[in-house]
């Protein structure tokens, strides 16, 4: 296990040394080219439920590991963990998007500090439906006018901000992205010319 990546999930909190035997065994002796650790916290009506995602980009993977936990008696004395990874190779990532958000962007300036990143990548093919009830556009009609909406492919949607994860986190998730981003193209460029990922004849690509 890379140092870096134990101490983040260290620092997690989130059954740190389940989450690391789990993940080294979905790393399988992959080197550790970029990570991010994500820690998310919700409060459904008295309890209180904390999932985290670890993502991993190796020279050939993309790892994705997922935590949930849930309390099997109203104590909390019994609780049961499911750990979820998956593991993708970097040729069949799809699109890459991320979606920057700045605060008053009337006065950006160089070097401003990002409000939120949104990481979404693709790469199983599937589908989700984002469907609402059309409309004409006339507040007094009542006309069925069907659905309309959107089928966006999308494996995997991550969200940082300032105000709930701290800048440090925000910071860490474009590092991160521009990792995944960057690994992702060689990945396509290399199998594109038959090249066999780590080879010494690798073709570089400009940052």
């Amino acid at each position: 296990m890379d140092s870096e990546l134990h101490a983040a999930l260290v620092t997690a909190g989130f059954y740190p040394q389940l989450v690391s035997d789990v993940l080294e065994d979905a790393l399988a002796g992959y080197t550790v080219v970029s990570h991010m650790v994500h820690l998310e916290t919700h409060i459904d009506n008295a309890e209180v439920h904390r999932h985290v995602t670890a993502l991993v980009v190796t020279n050939e993977t993309l790892v994705v590991l997922h935590v949930d936990d849930e309390m099997l008696d109203e104590q909390g004395a019994h609780v049961s963990a499911t750990v979820s990874t998956e593991t993708v190779p970097l040729v069949r990532l799809g699109s890459i998007i991320l979606s920057y958000g700045y605060y008053q962007p009337q006065n950006y300036k160089t070097g401003d500090q990002l409000m939120d990143l949104t990481v979404t990548a693709s790469w199983s093919g599937s589908q989700r439906a984002d469907l609402v009830p059309a409309t004409c556009g006339d507040p007094q009609c009542d006309a069925d006018h069907g659905y309309q909406g959107t089928l966006p492919k999308e494996d995997m949607v991550l969200r940082v901000s300032v105000e709930a994860d701290g800048a440090a986190k925000v910071d860490e998730a474009r590092r991160f992205a521009r990792a995944l981003r960057g690994a992702s193209v060689r990945a396509t460029i290399d199998a594109a010319s038959g090249v066999v990922a780590g080879s010494a004849v690798a073709p570089s690509v400009a940052r």
